[in-house]
């Protein structure tokens, strides 16, 4: 194999981008709302701590947003295996519009606290209904050996909003005020509602059941009965929870690098890997054994992890972050493959929201944690021992869950099961 050919196996897969309409259509309207989402995402903490001065204030949005968060991403995923799911992509921007409005008017006023932790409540379940439909309708618009691509080119949109929004929605702050934010994220979910407004109708393939705590209870039991599914959750909750060092970033410019003005650098560095790594990920759609390379990802992160948490320079930090950043792509690269190419139509939904709250919860606990941890030892110490504790965690993981490491693709019985599924109902 020559070095050309090598070199076009890495070549980020646009095939998705090409063969399917519906894909791009998700794709875009997936990049405008992150991007949006990430303005107000900086306007929201901003704002209050300009109105209340209080740190705690700021944190209380995300433990507020945290009952939305579980109760909607279940119920979310029991709805969006009943109901037409592009419609109700479509119902839930239309909410999402409508409350980001809501903050506008309320920061062109005297913006009210109590607005601003109301409308954040409904924002949150709003979107918590929506997001197990777009990860449920991906794998209907695209062939099924097409998956890994299209997973790879549905995150590269993501990342571009969460690099882009973030410095955007700060100098919208800093410039013309923060209202300009959420006008700016009232304008991204228009745009993705009419996205999402012109795709084709599909239709579920079997008969359904209105949403239940029966139905969400036998998903439930679907996800841990596999020991597959049930590896892509806990190798990510693992890493994440023992892990994950953003809490901080502050601490680390502030009290030991003493370069408070390079915070934005930590923040988007991990961004910056993550794209690299979508660019470079052609290779990955010729990978068999997914749960391998999960398990071997994950483990790379939490080294990369360690190694920022010893560097002698700032800069050196948020090279290793960019190495954990590409490192946790891939990783989530291969576990939407599993998922998308492995669940039946009929579960997909439940699915991905079990989904939606194995990635929030490990984050959520893996902040408490870091700062705990800091506080009784050090900032430096926190990160290290965090990242050496991710490579032992995920490995012991999937020391459990042997089935996992030897999961191949070509002879899953779920994967082979859904092939045929497909083939029967003449998709691709």
């Amino acid at each position: 194999m020559t070095w050309t050919d090598r070199l076009r196996k890495l070549r980020l897969d646009v095939t998705p981008l090409r063969t399917s309409r519906d894909f791009r259509l998700l794709v875009v309207a997936g990049t405008v709302f992150w991007f949006g989402g990430m303005v107000s995402y900086v306007a929201i903490p901003y704002q209050l701590y300009r109105l209340t001065h209080s740190s705690f204030a700021v944190g209380a949005i995300g433990l507020a947003e945290l009952v939305p968060l579980l109760v909607f991403g279940l119920y979310g995923g029991a709805l969006a295996d009943h109901v037409d799911r592009r419609r109700l992509l479509v119902w839930t921007g239309v909410a999402q519009l409508a409350l980001t409005a809501v903050l506008a008017a309320n920061a062109l006023g005297d913006p009210q606290i109590w607005v601003i932790f109301a409308v954040a409540v409904l924002l949150a379940s709003a979107q918590s209904l929506q997001r197990p439909s777009r990860e449920a309708l991906l794998p209907r618009t695209v062939a099924h050996a097409e998956l890994p691509a299209a997973n790879a080119l549905s995150s590269l949109g993501m990342d571009l909003g969460l690099l882009a929004g973030p410095a955007v929605g700060g100098l919208l702050v800093a410039y013309v005020g923060i209202a300009w934010c959420f006008v700016v994220d009232c304008t991204g979910l228009a745009t993705a509602t009419l996205l999402y407004a012109l795709m084709r109708s599909y239709p579920h393939r079997e008969d359904t059941t209105p949403p239940s705590l029966a139905g969400i209870a036998e998903g439930l039991r679907y996800a841990f009965r596999r020991r597959d599914l049930l590896g892509t959750y806990l190798v990510d909750i693992a890493a994440m929870l023992l892990a994950i060092p953003v809490v901080l970033f502050p601490a680390l410019v502030e009290d030991v690098f003493h370069r408070p003005e390079l915070l934005g650098l930590l923040y988007s560095a991990e961004t910056v890997g993550s794209l690299v790594a979508t660019a470079l990920s052609g290779w990955t759609g010729h990978v068999h054994h997914h749960g391998r390379a999960i398990v071997l990802a994950a483990a790379a992160y939490g080294l990369c992890i360690a190694v920022a948490g010893v560097m002698p320079s700032i800069w050196l930090v948020g090279a290793a972050m960019a190495g954990a950043g590409a490192a946790d792509m891939i990783s989530g690269i291969f576990r939407s493959t599993v998922w998308n190419q492995t669940i039946p139509e009929g579960m997909r939904g439940r699915l991905a929201g079990i989904e939606m709250l194995s990635y929030s919860l490990g984050p959520l606990g893996g902040q408490v944690r870091a700062g705990v941890t800091a506080d009784l030892w050090s900032v430096r110490g926190a990160i290290t021992s965090g990242g050496l504790a991710c490579v032992v965690g995920v490995a012991a993981t999937a020391a459990w869950l042997r089935g996992f490491w030897a999961y191949d693709a070509r002879t899953d019985e779920y994967a082979v099961a859904e092939r045929a599924t497909r083939a029967a109902a003449g998709e691709r």
